[in-house]
């Protein structure tokens, strides 16, 4: 994950770094003469504003007021709570909020246990009001006068100025040491969260072979992702490429009887063109989830299209979401990335799957495979490796250790590919374990033609099969018809002699980069000779 070991070493636990943090006493008065007469009228009036009670709309003239009105209104006596549970100043607030955010009845807050206290989430540190005069009172202070401190508005004209000095520069010290404190919390929260989910992962990796998942990237992290989805050129060439959208189309037209009454879920929805088949199709609810901000468009779309009755469009990752249903019969996505798992989008698919999919229901398309076929293409290899050797009479083929690893992303002509193709995985998406998207497969290529082969070229074919009565299938493969997955073209650094009807035999490991688990890593083992590539 990226980020993921960042301060682990500082991370520390707030409440124990917050409990070391003493609140100040009041000022002993030293810098009495520092303080103007106006900041002891701000102060003053500060006191003075109006306190929200906590149990109803009433205001309040001051706090003391506010804790007399609750004793007495409301039959709760907040001195008596800070006492009895021994709250100290960050417990004070996160029990002040918790109380304003949850809108408790002031009878539940009778009779609580010892701990744990419902306030304890670090959460409730967060003001549910922005300069809520009760949070800037002191506990201490407050059971120290039984609750009946005396306010700026309450003075006698017997009370001498230089106390007026002494409260306001202690009630500064207090406020600005307390956000000081809340600052250091937060920060220290942030660092304990990233230990956790660096924790998480390791533990994850430690028993899949360290995979790393799509589903712990914070979304900052992804913000890259998502965005290329939101430019509108990329939707275009989607909805352009026929073998893809036509497929999709004819499998949920053709198969009514799927969809008839049924509730789907459209996991990276796009511009909502699946979302709209499967509502045409006959789905009683179709639930359509993108992250990226094309969803803004999708919502105008479905409703151009008198849709908005059927489908419900929800921004943000599958990950991250809450779903208005319980479970779905049918989940529907054009997750596959170039080589078929770049991107790692079906991570997030299965992640759907088994939070949300019913007993009986399918994911759709249900069954991939992922082929290889050896490529021979002389003009292509010089044209990509043997230039380096000669570039205007200079030798640059310390070139070809960058170049080579860099997986190309390409159409490849019928007429050079040597080999007959071979499937090296097959992937049921209703099956399949997110570990087992990494993997090393021996594979066999029989040769076809006499040749060096200067490349493996690697695509993928989608099916939809289960409980379908008119059948699906398309092929991104060179022999087929060109689609905007292309072919993912490995070149070889130094050409292979082969001969027709030869068997060319290898092992490929596909396993997802660390650093970018929506990247990936595929070695290839080719006559005792190794390669890996990334596909970024």
């Amino acid at each position: 994950m990226r980020h993921r070991g960042d301060n682990m070493a500082e991370s520390t636990d707030p409440r124990g770094e917050a409990a070391a943090e003493e609140m100040p006493e009041l000022s002993d008065g030293d810098d009495d003469d520092d303080i103007d007469e106006e900041e002891q009228w701000q102060w003053m009036e500060e006191d003075c504003q109006p306190v929200t009670c906590l149990f109803c709309d009433r205001l309040l003239s001051s706090v003391p007021a506010t804790l007399q009105h609750c004793t007495a209104e409301h039959q709760v006596n907040l001195v008596d709570l800070i006492r009895k549970h021994n709250l100290d100043d960050y417990s004070y607030i996160k029990m002040i909020n918790f109380i304003r955010s949850t809108k408790c009845d002031a009878s539940s807050l009778t009779g609580l246990p010892d701990a744990p206290l419902p306030w304890d989430s670090e959460s409730f540190l967060r003001p549910v009001l922005q300069d809520d005069p009760l949070l800037q009172s002191d506990p201490e202070e407050l059971c120290g006068s039984g609750g009946s401190r005396v306010s700026a508005c309450q003075l006698s004209g017997a009370e001498s100025h230089d106390t007026l000095l002494r409260r306001a520069q202690g009630a500064e010290d207090r406020a600005r040491r307390s956000e000081e404190a809340l600052a250091r919390a937060m920060d220290d929260l942030h660092k304990l969260k990233l230990l956790a989910q660096g924790l998480v992962l390791n533990a994850e990796t430690s028993r899949s072979g360290n995979l790393g998942t799509v589903a712990e990237l914070r979304e900052d992290e992804d913000e890259a992702y998502f965005s290329s989805y939101g430019h509108y050129g990329i939707h275009e060439e989607m909805l352009k490429d026929k073998v893809r959208t036509e497929s999709y189309r004819d499998f949920m037209y053709h198969n009514p009887d799927l969809f008839k009454n049924k509730v789907v879920l459209d996991v990276g929805c796009g511009t909502g063109i699946l979302s709209m088949f499967a509502a045409r199709a006959g789905a009683k609810k179709v639930i359509s989830v993108d992250q990226s901000e094309i969803i803004y468009q999708a919502m105008d779309i479905v409703r151009s299209n008198h849709l908005e009755d059927k489908i419900t469009l929800i921004k943000g990752r599958i990950e991250d979401v809450s779903l208005p249903v319980e479970k779905v019969d049918i989940i529907i996505s054009e997750w596959m990335g170039y080589f078929l798992l770049f991107e790692s989008m079906l991570d997030s698919v299965l992640y759907a799957r088994d939070l949300y999919l019913a007993d009986g229901g399918s994911v759709y398309p249900d069954l991939c495979n992922i082929s290889l076929a050896a490529v021979g293409d002389a003009q292509k290899h010089q044209d990509r490796i043997a230039f380096w050797d000669d570039v205007y009479g200079f030798n640059m083929a310390c070139m070809k250790k960058a170049v080579v690893p860099e997986a190309v992303v390409e159409v490849v002509k019928a007429d050079v590919v040597i080999s007959e193709p071979t499937v090296v995985q097959t992937v049921d998406c209703n099956t399949v374990q997110l570990s087992e998207l990494e993997f090393a497969s021996d594979f066999c290529l029989r040769i076809t033609k006499t040749t060096d082969c200067t490349a493996i070229v690697g695509y993928f074919d989608i099916f939809f099969d289960k409980g379908c009565s008119n059948k699906v299938i398309f092929s991104t493969g060179p022999q087929a018809t060109k689609t905007h997955w292309k072919q993912t073209v490995f070149l070889l650094e130094r050409p292979i002699s082969v001969q027709a009807g030869e068997e060319l035999q290898g092992k490929i490991t596909v396993r997802k980069n660390k650093k970018d688990p929506r990247s990936l890593l595929v070695t290839f083992d080719l006559r005792d000779r190794k390669q890996t590539y990334s596909l970024q």
